[in-house]
């Protein structure tokens, strides 16, 4: 009965250990095409910067009170000359070209908070890329850091110092990848979170300009004072 008891264990200890053992090359390969998209994705996000210094409030909101201007005279192409300049991605292009050719127009609500959401799932989905990189990539540098261990301790025991420094290299190399692709990826979603977010506030706001009504203050409110309320 014990001898059977081993003999099972034993097996499933080689299955396993055969599975681990197929699954370096896989790993490693996965591990840099991680690489490589998180490369990718940091110069994407270099360019986003670029395009994205020039952005003030003072400018996008005389843009949208201009566009709003426009609509009232019922010129939708100047409106969409003032906030088209606003605009710093493509989806903020085509969301802004929405809200202005419906602003203002019968049963427009409802198109335009589905295309505001629209816009914040975009986001999402243009997060989810390196959000996911920021998971996949230190798992992939433990897979590689562990599945290696095993023939480095297996040259260790026999006396194979070239195994065991062969082995040790990769575990240690796939390591510092995955940890790289983590920092990384991390670091780019916590920007571009709030880089994103801040282009979902500005699309509001012109949708709410362009849509709402405006009440001009001519002159500052005077806040009575504390002995004028006294009774």
């Amino acid at each position: 009965m014990l001898s059977i008891y081993a003999l099972s264990t034993h097996d499933i200890d080689e299955a396993i250990f055969h599975v681990a053992s197929a699954l370096q090359v896989p790993v490693l390969i996965l591990a840099l095409l991680a690489l490589a998209l998180v490369v990718l994705e940091l110069g994407s996000f270099a360019i986003e910067l670029r395009g994205r210094r020039r952005r003030r409030f003072t400018t996008l909101s005389q843009a949208a009170e201009r566009a709003r201007l426009a609509l009232l005279a019922n010129d939708r192409e100047a409106a969409w000359a003032e906030v088209s300049g606003v605009a710093r991605s493509s989806a903020m292009v085509d969301t802004l070209w929405f809200i202005v050719t419906h602003a203002r127009t019968d049963g427009s609500d409802h198109e335009l908070n589905k295309a505001l959401a629209d816009f914040d799932f975009d986001a999402q989905r243009r997060l989810a890329r390196t959000r996911l990189l920021v998971r996949a990539g230190p798992a992939l540098g433990l897979m590689g850091t562990l599945i290696p261990l095993s023939p480095a301790l297996s040259g260790l025991a026999h006396g194979n110092v070239t195994a065991l420094t062969s082995n040790l290299q990769v575990a240690f190399s796939v390591t510092v990848t995955g940890l790289l692709i983590g920092a990384l990826a991390f670091s780019i979603s916590l920007i571009r979170d709030r880089l994103y977010g801040q282009d979902y506030s500005d699309v509001q706001y012109v949708a709410a300009t362009l849509t709402g009504t405006h009440i001009a203050i001519d002159e500052p409110v005077h806040l009575p004072a504390a002995s004028e309320t006294t009774t």
